[in-house]
Parts: C-alpha cells; sequence; structure tokens
C-alpha cells in the first residue's frame, strides 16, 4: 500500500482568526470553517471533551492544505512553538511565492517576521524564514525563471 497524496497539515493555534488573516494575506484561501467535538473527533484525536474551531485553506493551485485548530478544551498545551529550526518534530511549512518582497510587505503587518535575513543562490531562488501567529516558522520561495 502506497500514499495516494497528501491532503492537509495541521496547527494548532491560540487565535485562529489571525492565522487565517496571516496565511490568507499569503494568498491562501479559506475553504471552510467548522466546530468540532463529540465522541467521533474525540476517538480520531484522543482527548475527551474536546471542542474546537478549525479553519481549512488551500493553496490557488487547490494542491495543498493547512487545518487550522483553536481548542476551546482542553486547554492548548505549548509545544514549543518558538522552537528553533534545528529542534526534533515538525518545524515549518514552506511556499513558492510569485514575489517575495511583496509577500513579506504584506505579512509584516500582521506579524511576519524574517528570521534573519533575505538571501539569493546563484540568480536561481531567493528565499528566507518567517516567523508568523504564535512563533510558527514559514519559509517562502520565489524562483526566477
Amino acid at each position: 500500500m502506497t500514499i495516494k497524496s497528501m491532503h492537509h497539515v495541521g496547527m494548532t493555534v491560540t487565535d485562529l482568526a489571525a492565522a487565517v488573516a496571516f496565511f490568507e494575506a499569503l494568498g491562501m484561501e479559506l475553504e471552510g470553517k467548522a466546530h468540532m467535538e463529540g465522541e467521533f473527533v474525540d476517538g480520531v484525536i484522543g482527548l475527551d471533551g474536546s471542542r474546537s474551531e478549525i479553519a481549512m485553506l488551500r493553496t490557488p493551485d487547490d494542491r495543498y492544505r493547512v487545518e487550522f485548530s483553536e481548542f476551546q478544551t482542553p486547554d492548548a498545551v505549548d509545544g514549543s512553538s518558538h522552537a528553533p529550526i534545528n529542534a526534533l518534530g515538525l518545524r515549518h511549512v514552506a511556499f513558492v511565492v510569485d514575489d517575495l518582497d511583496d509577500t513579506l510587505a504584506r505579512i509584516k503587518p500582521l506579524g511576519g517576521e524574517v528570521v534573519r535575513n533575505v538571501e539569493t543562490y546563484q540568480d536561481m531562488l531567493k528565499t528566507c524564514y518567517v516567523r508568523g501567529p504564535e512563533g510558527m516558522l514559514i519559509e517562502l520561495c520565489e524562483y526566477f525563471s
């Protein structure tokens, strides 16, 4: 048995609206929002009595999705959201953008901060890491034709 495709990456946040606004500024499109609770959800995620709000966003090409969850119960726990890139575990999500400078200008008012530098590699690629809402790491890449 092999994987057919990747459906989404999930992230837990404390401010769903801020996460959605940030990723919409990156160019993702809101696919939908939902309230999640009940025996089925508890069975899947392994938390009894859970209640959360979720939002699913998709890339403009409809190939990739990011799901954000904001838990009302149980309370969210810090999973080292501000950990450096060399910490074990899922550390960043990467996106290709049309214009890196424009993208950075759009996300700066929403808390997007370049980790260190915007770097160019051999006139092929301009890239950087950005800290977004709640410290999440996002890699942005602009490829040159």
